[in-house]
C-alpha cells in the first residue's frame, strides 16, 4: 500500500470511531482536505484491493481487511508517539506529525519490538488505547467534560483534538491526563464551564469541554 492509501484507510477508520457507520465522500474529503473527485478516484482503488465497501453516492465502510489495516497503522502511530514521549522527551503537543511518518515503517517486527521495550502500554500520550498486536483494542469508558452534568467529578483521561495548538493550550493552563476535575458551574448562555482542578477554580469554553474526556469517579 501507498502512504495515501493508508492515510485514506486511517481516515475512515477514525470517522467510523466518531460514529459514522458509512462514510460519505464529503466528510472524507473534509478530513483529507483535499476534492471529492480525488476522494472517489481512492475509494475505487481501495475498492479494488478489498479494504473498503465503496457504492457511488452512499459512501464507504471498511472490510475486515480493511480493519485489519487500519488497526495496525494505528498501532504503529501510537506506539510511536509513546516512544517520542517517554525515550526521547518530546512534548506530546510534538509527537503527533512525527508519528504521522513513522506509521508508514512495514516492518512488523520492528512494531513488535518497540511494543516491548515500551512495556506493551495501553494508552497513547493523549490517552487513546494502543490496539495490541492482535487488533484488540481496549474499551474506554469516558465521556466529554461538556456533557457531564453539574457537581459530577471525574479523571482527564483523554483528548479529543490532538492539535499541537490545543495541546499547548492546555499545558499553559496547567491541563493534563490524570488530573482531577469536578464540573461546578455551566451558563446557560454559551454553555462554558467551571471547575475545579486539582483545588484550582477555571472557566473553560465550550469548544475546551468538547475536547476534553473524562471516566467519572466518585470524589
Amino acid at each position: 500500500m501507498t502512504h495515501s492509501e493508508e492515510n485514506y484507510i486511517k481516515a475512515i477508520f477514525h470517522l467510523g470511531f466518531e460514529g459514522l457507520e458509512v462514510i460519505s465522500t464529503n466528510a472524507l474529503a473534509e478530513r483529507m482536505e483535499t476534492k471529492p473527485s480525488s476522494v472517489t478516484d481512492m475509494l475505487k482503488r481501495l475498492s479494488e484491493k478489498g479494504l473498503v465497501h465503496y457504492k457511488k453516492y452512499q459512501g464507504a465502510s471498511l472490510t475486515d481487511l480493511g480493519i485489519k489495516t487500519a488497526l495496525s497503522i494505528v498501532r504503529k502511530h501510537r506506539l510511536w508517539e509513546v516512544f517520542l514521549v517517554e525515550k526521547l522527551d518530546f512534548n506530546w503537543d510534538e509527537v503527533h506529525e512525527i508519528a504521522e511518518q513513522l506509521e508508514h515503517i512495514k516492518s512488523e517486527k520492528l512494531i513488535d519490538k518497540l511494543d516491548e521495550l515500551l512495556n506493551y502500554p495501553k494508552l497513547d500520550p493523549h490517552g487513546d488505547p494502543i490496539p495490541d498486536k492482535n487488533g484488540e483494542l481496549m474499551e474506554a469508558h469516558k465521556q466529554l467534560l461538556s456533557q457531564m452534568p453539574i457537581n459530577t467529578s471525574g479523571i482527564c483521561v483523554g483528548v479529543k483534538d490532538s492539535s499541537a495548538a490545543f495541546l499547548r493550550f492546555l499545558d499553559k493552563n496547567n491541563i493534563a491526563l490524570g488530573n482531577k476535575i469536578k464540573i461546578v458551574e455551566k451558563e446557560e448562555f454559551d454553555n462554558s464551564v467551571r471547575v475545579l482542578i486539582d483545588h484550582r477554580q477555571l472557566h473553560l469554553s465550550q469548544q475546551i469541554a468538547a475536547n476534553l474526556y473524562i471516566k467519572k469517579i466518585n470524589m
